[in-house]
């Protein structure tokens, strides 16, 4: 879904992108009722050039369902690392 939005923002498109770099990281994630979770991921798409597009993900997710909600995309514009 992250993707999905990316690219109906005009921020990327599938021949720019390198899917096979893509990295994904589970930041955290908090039990929210009885069987549903709220989750939150770090998403880092590589294009073919190597610019990179981070993005952090939340949504709710089930154990009968992956997503039980929207997807909210948020993109980083920058990241300060330690």
């Amino acid at each position: 879904m992250a993707f999905v939005k990316l690219k109906n923002a005009g921020l990327t498109d599938n021949e720019k992108l390198d899917f096979t770099k893509t990295q994904v990281t589970r930041l955290a994630s908090e039990q929210a009722s009885r069987r549903l979770f709220r989750q939150v991921h770090r998403v880092v798409f590589t294009e073919h050039s190597g610019r990179r597009i981070e993005v952090i993900t939340v949504n709710d997710a089930s154990f009968d369902e992956c997503s039980e909600s929207g997807v909210d995309v948020f993109v980083v514009s920058q990241h300060f690392t330690p």
